[in-house]
């Protein structure tokens, strides 16, 4: 099976997605989480950090911490290109997501390593791109953030400040919004955010959490429930 997997990897040319080859081999792929923590010592370490510290082959590596783990790896995949990052920023039908679950900053669930942007996605664009860089202007940022994701999804009333509407608010200082979390400290919340109002009920007030919750699920379109459950 070894045999069989490392000639899938680096064997063939092929047109499938290779996300061994897209990283640019084992230095782009680090370990998020593991489920065993006995295992804790690989989160934060790259395939080939861990194959150097363990004098093996990086793929053999690769396949001993999935086996050491019983499949239950998370992984960060370093693909992406920044120009390309910037391009995507400055075309107006690009809206923006995390793509990373609701992650706590305490408690077991904060044992483990997350991806950085779980934390830091939308005060990193602010803070980086819009006042730093001036890739785009403050009114487009909030734009991809609230009300174009809300219209492409088929989400009525959000995204958008207006009578009526449910009101979900951030209030934050451009001067100083930014994002913290890092790859190897990840469980960092973002700065300069001082309120944020879910339906509104202040669920964060001076960068604190209130404890005070006025979420609901949110179904578009695509829903199958009845209409009276939407």
């Amino acid at each position: 099976m070894r045999t069989a997997i490392r000639e899938e990897l680096v064997g063939r040319s092929g047109s499938a997605e290779n996300m061994w080859r897209g990283t640019g081999g084992p230095q782009g792929i680090l370990i998020s989480s593991v489920l065993d923590p006995g295992l804790k010592h690989y989160e934060g370490k790259t395939i080939a950090q861990i194959a150097a510290a363990e004098n093996k082959d990086a793929l053999d590596a690769l396949m001993d911490v999935v086996i050491a783990c019983k499949d239950h790896v998370g992984a960060v995949y370093f693909t992406m290109s920044e120009d390309d990052v910037k391009y995507a920023m400055q075309q107006p039908f690009v809206s923006v997501g995390t793509d990373a679950g609701a992650v706590n900053f305490q408690g077991p669930l904060s044992e483990s390593k997350v991806h950085p942007r779980a934390y830091g996605s939308f005060a990193r664009i602010l803070g980086r791109y819009v006042r730093e860089q001036h890739l785009l202007t403050l009114e487009q940022a909030i734009r991809k953030f609230t009300s174009l994701p809300a219209q492409r999804v088929g989400l009525h009333d959000r995204g958008i400040l207006r009578a009526g509407a449910f009101a979900d608010i951030t209030i934050f200082d451009p001067n100083t919004v930014n994002d913290v979390a890092t790859f190897e400290d990840p469980h960092r919340r973002s700065v300069g955010i001082e309120y944020v109002i879910v339906n509104g009920v202040v669920s964060l007030e001076h960068g604190k959490v209130t404890g005070q919750l006025g979420g609901r699920p949110l179904r578009g379109p695509g829903y199958g429930g009845s209409p009276q459950s939407r």
